[in-house]
């Protein structure tokens, strides 16, 4: 019996369950990216396909990059871009809008025991990409001269 009046049993059995607890945490989170990729696919088919009465998503085409689903898979947020990036934060106003309709339309092709609440945000990461890409090439293009080294002529060294 341990110091904590646990028997040797209890402990072994609390040891089995600490020992097993990070799979069931990576369980839980393959599940997200799983449940997050099927709410992605069947929201990128229904914003393909269903007609929008709102005018400022009528004829805008949207991207879904990635669905993030809370911890309890009860709300994912959707993160999309328009096509072309133009506008963005009215296409995302207009989709938040028009969430509840959306959700109601998913229904039927996810088989969920809850649905989850819909938001949605512009996803940046492109341009973040693009601004990291052009400070690169700039990076590439002002550096003209090899360069010279710990040996160099700044170092002191006479080169020969």
């Amino acid at each position: 019996m341990g110091a904590d009046g646990r028997t040797d049993s209890d402990m072994a059995r609390r040891g089995r369950r600490a020992e097993r607890r990070p799979e069931e945490g990576g369980g839980a989170a393959q599940r997200r990216l799983r449940v997050g990729e099927a709410v992605r696919h069947a929201l990128s088919e229904t914003l393909e396909r269903a007609p929008m009465r709102d005018p400022d998503l009528a004829e805008v085409p949207v991207t879904v990059t990635e669905v993030r689903m809370s911890a309890d898979l009860r709300s994912a947020t959707a993160h999309v871009v328009p096509l072309g990036g133009a506008e963005g934060a009215r296409v995302v106003a207009a989709l938040n809008r028009a969430a509840p309709a959306l959700r109601r339309l998913l229904a039927p092709t996810l088989a969920f025991k809850f649905l989850p609440t819909l938001r949605f945000s512009l996803d940046t990461s492109f341009d973040h990409a693009a601004r990291i890409e052009a400070l690169l090439a700039e990076a590439r293009a002002g550096r003209t001269e090899p360069d010279p080294g710990p040996d160099g002529p700044e170092a002191g060294g006479d080169g020969a």
